[in-house]
């Protein structure tokens, strides 16, 4: 009976111990002993937030072996294993987490620009190839993007057939304001100060605005959070232009304390040549630095960066012709009116562009959230030059200069499973047009403002499901003080709808003073599933709301970058976007697969069309027309990636985008034709780091445009006769070989050389590229050999 009872009273203590409901308390601190506030402490289904002073505690824990996991926003979280017997007191001591940018790595990861769209990533190694060239260039190699070319060293970024105002880029976290609606205006950025690059196709990054109606741009400074110091210099020189660039940037970075970076280029290039003759005025000179000074606590940062571009591009002389005559013959025979033997010197017309760029940073972290302060000012001086008699032709024929301050607020928080970000943004730009050109400006004085405020909700449904949905408000305003001409007010039909903008008269003009009020909507909804075996899914509907730009209202003149009189129109409407698009991703051994269909319904799509040819007092021009329609563009992207070996590698890209002006059942201009990409890649490690690269980009036949043909008044044999000007039929299809190679040349101690050699349009092929607004005046450039030496210290 004794035992019995024993034994009975051992098995109700077992019990008893088993089953005793126990605390777990303590507190979540940093590296430096300070409270982290809205740290989250999971035990089993049990979850705490730590308080104001990092504490936590959880109740009704049950005796025995548990998992614990602590985690907090920016922190490497812990996950262990602890024995509960009793009430535990704990301090967990978490470690910031260090994060050291090896590539251009975009994913759908926390640190996404959206985890419904499947975005893409770009090497660090592949921006350091197009070190001599420009921020376009580079993007090329995202599938489904494409430039919009003026010349040879204007590009823009096309993104599933849509560029300029519809393509923003974010630099730093600050959109670009410079003077990017025009066609021939590239981005004022240094493509060697990229340390990482998004790239977002469609409108649902709404934290950067909602008039990316065709995908947006973020690039990211190089930065470095490990206590180390460590710089880079890249030197090229190329045949064909017979120039080159050198830059060189130090970094110094630390994960508490003062870090900083600093990064200067300079760019000398001469005329280029096509395959057959020189393109006389095409080369092109750049001064850049871009640093920045950081501060960082554990609770907070501090930060303050400044850029600097300042560039000078000629334009191509053959691009402004003396009479209609001259310039049908050059549209017509497709040979340059002028060619000169190669020089570096750049005569007019050409460019002078200087861009300053800088702000101040706050981060914080509060109640278990982040909050982000920034100040932004940008300061863009464009000048124009036009052959002009006498000292005239050292007088900018266009001088603008276009201010701009920003202020933004962001808040972001994470709590079971939900992601938070929310934040409001305002701006005031101004736009001073200097009559002392003593031309009519082609853009006018103007003063914008806006505002807007958005909010991101992201959920993980389960741990392969994510939804994310977002919303965006925008108002805006402009104000703009133009002259028009009475002869040009009457040829655009606007005395019964704008005549209340006229408040004067001088001589044969109208003094007006435009102004238009809008009131936006975006939004976005998506998800992203990751199914087994390596599926992946992403789906996405996206509102997107983009205002008139002032080139598209406001342009009345000659654009001398592109050689065309610009005609803008104030019946223009907001365009409004409704995209869908689905990304699958398939990954097998060696293997990836990515196909991205979509379909954009765009109301009130705004063009840019020739309409025909006027003359001026400075020569020929064709005349290009602003108008609005409504539109259908739909594609697909697709890649694919293939490791044959160890050493070897093919990958494979393809974009088509079909576009319909669905008003009039035509093609849409400026479409880009389809594309097809492959490439083969060696690497051997062991061969000190030998890389072999062979490309092939073959580009079809645009068969799909409107029909833009006008006819003009010519002298033939001394007479006067009608011409047709063929201005509509795109070029030729096209192939180009690429081949590029890299090797070692040896490490002392931190210092690493590496020798890269490359050539571009390897046949030297005659071609003419449909996205290039120079492309009635000259052929696209030819054979380019170029060498570049890197050195890592």
């Amino acid at each position: 009976m004794h035992k019995q009872i024993t034994i009975a009273s051992c098995f109700l203590l077992f019990c008893a111990t088993l089953f005793a409901q126990n605390t777990l308390s303590g507190s979540v601190q940093d590296q430096e002993k300070s409270p982290l506030v809205g740290a989250q402490v999971r035990v089993l289904q049990k979850t705490a937030i730590t308080n104001s002073s990092g504490n936590f505690s959880l109740t009704g824990i049950a005796a025995g072996s548990v998992q614990i996991s602590v985690s907090y926003v920016g922190y490497t979280p812990i996950d262990t294993t602890l024995d509960i017997h009793g009430n535990k007191n704990l301090i967990f001591r978490l470690k910031r987490m260090v994060s050291s940018l090896k590539e251009v790595v975009v994913t759908h990861k926390i640190n996404s620009v959206n985890t419904s769209v499947l975005e893409q990533k770009i090497k660090t190694e592949t921006i350091e190839k197009y070190s001599n060239q420009t921020l376009g260039d580079v993007l090329r190699e995202v599938t489904g993007v494409n430039s919009l070319k003026t010349g040879s060293t204007v590009v823009k970024p096309i993104i599933n057939g849509l560029y300029g105002s519809r393509v923003p880029i974010i630099s730093n976290n600050v959109r670009l304001e410079d003077q990017q609606w025009g066609t021939e205006h590239a981005p004022n950025f240094d493509v060697n100060a990229a340390g990482k690059i998004t790239v977002v196709k469609g409108a649902s990054a709404l934290q950067y605005g909602g008039d990316a109606v065709g995908g947006l741009v973020v690039i990211e400074p190089i930065t470095e959070k490990k206590d180390t110091l460590f710089g880079k210099s890249i030197a090229n020189y190329s045949t064909n232009g017979q120039g080159g660039t050198f830059s060189s940037s130090l970094h110094k970075g630390n994960l508490l304390g003062w870090s900083w970076n600093a990064l200067g280029t300079f760019k000398y290039m001469g005329d280029r040549a096509s395959a057959d003759y020189v393109l006389s005025n095409s080369g092109n000179r750049e001064k850049n630095f871009s640093g920045d000074l950081r501060y960082a606590r554990t609770k907070f940062d501090l930060a303050l960066f400044y850029s600097y571009y300042d560039a000078e591009i000629g334009i191509l002389s053959a691009s402004h012709i003396g009479n209609a005559t001259d310039l049908f013959n050059a549209i017509n025979s497709q040979i340059p009116y002028v060619i000169n033997p190669f020089t570096h010197e750049l005569r007019n017309p050409k460019q002078d562009v200087k861009h300053h760029l800088a702000k101040l940073n706050f981060h914080t972290q509060m109640d278990g959230g982040e909050l982000a302060l920034q100040y932004a000012f940008q300061y863009n001086h464009r000048l124009e030059f036009d052959v002009r008699r006498g000292n005239y032709n050292d007088k900018p024929a266009l001088d603008l200069e276009l201010t701009t301050h920003s202020l933004n607020a962001d808040y972001k928080k994470s709590f079971d499973g939900w992601n938070l970000k929310s934040g409001v943004n305002s701006s005031y730009q101004s736009n001073y047009a200097n009559p002392l050109t003593g031309i009519s400006p082609l853009i006018p004085t103007y003063e914008k403002w806006d505002a807007g405020l958005y909010t991101i909700i992201n959920y993980d449904i389960s741990a392969s499901m994510t939804f994310e949905s977002g919303f965006r408000y925008d108002f805006s305003t402009i104000q703009a003080t133009k002259f028009y001409k009475k002869s040009r007010w009457d040829q655009q039909n606007y005395s019964n709808e704008f005549s209340h903008f006229i408040v004067g008269e001088v001589d044969n003009q109208w003094l007006t003073k435009p102004e238009f009020t809008y009131h936006n909507l975006s939004a976005s909804l998506g998800f992203h599933k990751h199914f087994e075996k390596n599926l992946e899914l992403y789906t996405n509907l996206s509102l997107a709301t983009r205002n008139p730009n002032p080139s598209e209202l406001f342009s009345d003149g000659l654009h001398h970058s592109t050689g065309q009189i610009e005609l803008g129109s104030l019946y223009l409407d907001k365009e409004q976007s409704f995209k869908g698009s689905v990304s699958v991703q398939k990954k097998w051994q060696g293997c990836l697969l990515e196909v991205t269909p979509f379909i954009n319904y765009i109301k009130n799509y705004i063009f840019l069309s020739p309409t025909d040819i006027e003359t001026t007092i400075r020569g020929a021009f064709p005349v290009w027309n602003y108008g609005k329609t409504n539109a259908r563009l739909m594609g697909i992207d697709a890649q694919t990636q293939w490791e044959i070996s160890s050493h070897w590698s093919h990958s494979f890209a393809l974009s088509y985008v079909n576009g319909e002006d669905v008003s009039k059942n035509l093609p849409l201009i400026d479409m880009p034709p389809f594309s097809i990409k492959n490439k083969i890649h060696f690497h051997k490690k062991e061969w000190k780091g030998l890389v072999l690269d062979l490309r092939n980009d073959l580009v079809f036949f645009q068969n799909r445009y409107p029909n833009n043909d006008f006819t003009t008044n010519i002298v033939v044999n001394g007479e006067l006769k009608e011409a047709l000007v063929k201005i509509s039929r795109p070029p030729p299809a096209y192939s180009l070989w690429d081949f590029y190679s890299e090797m070692e040349l040896g490490s002392l101690g931190r210092v690493k050389t590496t020798l890269a050699f490359s050539i571009q349009n390897i046949l030297n092929e005659d071609y003419r590229d449909y996205l290039n607004r120079q492309r009635f005046f000259a052929l696209e450039t030819g054979r380019n050999i170029q060498l570049q030496l890197k050195i890592n210290y």
